[in-house]
């Protein structure tokens, strides 16, 4: 186990929050509630056939089951969903539908003070995750958009901080402007601050380019959404456009910008669109081996977090341990 991980666990466990799990007809989900629940990572609320749950192989004790299509929550959360969606002209009767979907009942949820998050996408996409929480929920008031990031822990590494990167955005913003890119840069140091306990965020805009190594449309994007980023948050340890060898590696980075303070440094790293970042994030955690937690969602007011169709047991409880750490935040 990654020290990252390690620590996620141990803080989660030491102010316990409650998680939705909407997608428990899913065995992966059982299974990681088996887990959390006998480790004392997190409170759960689990939603789906409740008799089915019950008579599952997983001990799912102290854990509140939920049949959404039951519940005799329905009527309010549909009253309070209708009331919020007002004005794009939802009417009761589409909220009390919309209430036989596990993932607008569980936003509903935390929504009302039921329960602190969310974590789903074993069995759904991310946009199907991504709809309600951004209807329900809505943005955080520091954050002007929502983009995402994975957490890299990169086995015996000296790089980054002791091998730990966060990775953004890499599941989400498709291709970015230089205003969007500034802003996943900001949310992305907000959410190192809320994960990473003893080092400061040291933030790379990353291109092709180095220091006006190459000019282009793309590198030139990079250069003002950096701008951006130091005219919106002075105060913060970023630079750009540096290349990846430049960001993270001291030597070529001292190399390539001597006069940079992030330059070599950085531990969190922000491409320049999803290609980059997914290709990005999977090469690492391919040939390096590396622990991939995400994506993780920033910018929604409150923690919602979406897991890979692929994911096992074992990333639902790490993700489920980051969420409670969001909560605590």
């Amino acid at each position: 186990m990654s020290s990252f991980l390690n620590d996620m666990l141990t803080r989660a466990k030491a102010d316990t929050k409650t998680i939705v799990l909407p997608e428990g007809n899913d065995e992966r989900t059982l299974a990681a509630a088996e887990q959390i629940l006998a480790d004392g990572i997190a409170d759960l609320i689990i939603l789906g056939d409740v008799d089915a749950m019950q008579k599952s192989s997983y001990n799912l004790e102290g854990a509140r089951l939920i049949d959404n299509k039951t519940a005799p929550e329905r009527e309010e959360f549909a009253k309070k969903l209708a009331e919020l969606r007002a004005k794009k002209g939802m009417t009761l009767e589409q909220a009390t539908h919309l209430m036989d979907d596990e993932l607008y009942f569980g936003m509903m949820l935390v929504k009302m003070g039921m329960a602190d998050g969310l974590v789903s996408g074993a069995c759904h996409s991310t946009g199907d995750v991504l709809r309600p929480a951004l209807q329900i929920l809505k943005t955080s008031p520091d954050a002007k958009m929502v983009s995402s990031f994975f957490i890299m822990n990169v086995p015996d590494c000296e790089l980054g901080h002791n091998g730990t990167f966060l990775f953004s955005d890499c599941g989400l913003e498709v291709q970015p402007d230089a205003e969007r890119l500034a802003q996943i840069a900001i949310n992305a140091q907000n959410a190192w601050n809320s994960l990473i306990d003893d080092a400061e965020p040291v933030v790379a805009m990353l291109s092709h380019s180095t220091y006006g190594s190459a000019s282009n449309d793309d590198s030139n994007k990079v250069i003002e959404a950096t701008r951006i980023v130091k005219e919106l948050a002075p105060d913060m340890a970023v630079d750009g456009e540096l290349q990846l060898d430049a960001a993270i590696i001291p030597e070529i980075g001292s190399a390539k910008a001597p006069k940079s303070a992030v330059a070599g440094k950085a531990n969190v790293l922000v491409f320049p669109d999803i290609d980059a970042g997914n290709i990005g994030y999977k090469l690492v955690q391919r040939l390096a081996k590396a622990e991939a937690f995400g994506p993780i969602l920033q910018g929604i007011a409150a923690p919602v977090n979406d897991l890979s169709r692929g994911c096992s047991a074992e990333d639902i409880v790490g993700v489920v341990a980051i969420t409670a750490v969001q909560a605590q935040h």
